[in-house]
């Protein structure tokens, strides 16, 4: 599951990072509460050209009416993508990066209170998603939508949640872009436990209206 998350790189420092060329209207960075509907910053291949791209976190199918009309599609399986009708076009054609500097999630206490976390790469990099992308459009509104692919927890992460996104390292980016040729989804597997971090955040978070860099402190 990935249901928050964070990005505090420039946009200049992600164009050299990915090698992409940044579109004109990427959304703000900092951010501390990337939440589900907000546009995100996405990395995809075009005509043998990486672009770093805005996108709308939540998938939305072509038969869906309207952005509401079902579901909110923002985690995508990673054991089903392939055999779900509103992924598998986009798992074979349409695979993308999704750059984060890290992400939240939440345990329960056995009175029910939500206990956030925050979750990051152990080395300091920058954290990227293995994602999906569709545009969708219909009676002439037209939105670019994305999901982020999750796999099984694995290592100490299991501890706080089932399900994790599936962290690309830099030399898997072109195959799962599909600028190696086929076989991405041998890269749909949970992170190797040395790669991820984690602490207990302040429940300022809870709230997807709450920002500030103040989110991330431990407590």
């Amino acid at each position: 599951m990935c249901g928050r998350m964070t990005l505090t790189l420039p946009q200049e420092a992600m164009r050299q990072i990915f090698k992409a060329q940044p579109a004109n209207d990427l959304p703000a960075v900092p951010n501390f509460n990337i939440c589900p509907t907000n546009q995100i910053h996405v990395v995809r291949t075009d005509d043998g050209q990486r672009r770093l791209l805005p996108m709308r976190w939540g998938f939305l199918p072509r038969w869906y009416k309207t952005a509401s009309d079902g579901p909110l599609l923002i985690n995508a399986r990673a054991e089903t993508i392939a055999e779900k009708p509103a992924f598998r076009e986009a798992a074979r054609a349409r695979r993308c990066l999704i750059p984060c500097s890290g992400f939240y999630e939440w345990t329960k206490t056995p009175e029910g209170e939500r206990l956030p976390w925050y979750i990051t790469r152990a080395d300091g990099e920058i954290m990227v998603f293995g994602g999906i992308w569709q545009d969708w459009a219909h009676e002439g509104e037209v939105l670019t939508t994305c999901a982020v692919v999750t796999c099984a927890a694995a290592g100490p992460v299991a501890q706080i949640h089932a399900r994790m996104p599936v962290v690309l390292e830099a030399e898997d980016w072109a195959l799962w872009l599909g600028e190696e040729g086929k076989g991405a989804a041998v890269l749909m597997k949970p992170a190797a436990p040395d790669v991820i971090r984690f602490h207990r955040v302040g429940k300022a978070v809870n709230s997807n209206r709450a920002s500030g860099p103040e989110l991330i402190e431990p407590v």
